[in-house]
């Protein structure tokens, strides 16, 4: 059996804990200099990133199955928390009425629905060789973004916008991410990377919204051909960014490493968690550069929590649909409490 490859895991549970992290950010962007500036900078490679890898893990798409494995995997659980989400946001904000709507996907769910899609159209672009596939892809990309109907319905602008990365992560090979992790790669992506966070800092006026992909042109104050290019420049620097945050991903197995292969659950259940906390009196606590270190370590204490296997065993049924997990943690508690029931009875008839 081929041995895992530990540098993913590494990275899916890294890049899950800046989810966390990003989405408990957004509350204080708007009081923050700092906090704006690192929250943007860590939207250029934290979805992309993720898109990236969940494309190098798509190269069975031809195999018997696939699409159906696929369909099952994340359709299904799309449709499951759409409506779990509608009613915890009915009852969260004390809507008058219940509304759900299966093709406007809610807050975080638009990646389920973005990568089935991502498979389907990989059918196609994949004959057409890296080349003409990526400049297909990257030219709908930048076209879709004049079509002012095309937005989150069936989480199409995102689909677009976002494939290119996906199909780029298709057509890498392990030897090109290789290439990253050594020294003089990592000097290079800390240097990337802090002239991105500095460019950030000190032109705060450009709008985070680009880097979501969820919009078209006319909602983000661009017009004409210059609309085409700004989204040409946040493409390089998330590719730009991509590539220096892989550069620092250790490919060794560590504590956290079995961990990244829960980051759906992690995904999928954290929304709760970050709502909560929003419309908490919690949020006025952070005022000061040290309580949002304290932030950043609740949202690693959450990806940490949302990624073992007791919670992946209680959550199984409803985003996989499957039962094993929670069957084998039932066996374990069963078979711990015989055994302290056992014990309890030997202690009571000693002391008879």
């Amino acid at each position: 059996m081929r041995q895992r490859d530990y540098y993913f895991d590494n990275a899916k549970f890294i890049l899950i804990f800046f989810v966390v992290f990003g989405h408990l950010l957004k509350t204080f962007i708007e009081h923050n200099e700092i906090i704006y500036s690192l929250y943007k900078t860590i939207y250029t490679f934290h979805m992309p990133a993720f898109i990236l890898v969940s494309g190098f893990f798509a190269k069975g798409i031809y195999e018997k199955g696939y699409v159906s494995k696929i369909a099952k995997k994340l359709i299904l659980p799309y449709i499951i928390f759409q409506i779990i989400y509608s009613v915890f946001y009915y009852y969260l904000y004390s809507k008058n009425t219940f509304t759900m709507d299966l093709l406007n996907p809610h807050w975080s769910l638009w990646f389920l629905i973005s990568l089935f899609c991502w498979n389907i159209m990989l059918l196609g672009f994949s004959k057409l060789g890296p080349a003409k596939g990526l400049t297909a892809a990257l030219l709908i990309a930048l076209l879709i973004g004049y079509a002012d109907s095309v937005s989150n319905y069936l989480s199409l602008s995102r689909t677009f916008v976002f494939f290119p990365m996906f199909l780029l992560g298709y057509h890498l090979r392990r030897e090109h991410l290789n290439q990253l992790v050594n020294l003089k790669g990592r000097v290079i992506a800390f240097t990337v990377i802090a002239i991105v966070f500095f460019g950030f800092y000190f032109y705060p006026d450009i709008n985070y919204k680009w880097l979501l992909g969820s919009k078209p042109y006319s909602e983000l104050d661009a017009h004409g051909f210059i609309s085409m290019l700004t989204r040409l420049g946040f493409y390089a620097v998330s590719l730009i960014m991509v590539f220096s945050f892989m550069a620092f991903v250790p490919s060794k197995q560590y504590f956290f490493t079995k961990w990244g292969k829960q980051t759906l659950y992690v995904y999928l259940l954290h929304g709760f968690i970050v709502r909560f906390f929003r419309e908490s009196e919690m949020t006025g606590f952070f005022t000061s550069v040290e309580n949002f270190l304290m932030l950043a370590a609740i949202s690693l204490l959450v990806t940490i929590i949302l990624s073992t296997g007791v919670i992946a065993s209680f959550s199984q049924p409803i985003i996989e649909l499957k039962i094993n997990r929670s069957k084998s943690l039932l066996k374990k508690i069963v078979l711990y409490f015989r055994f302290y029931r056992e014990r309890l009875k030997k202690q009571i008839s000693s002391y008879n």
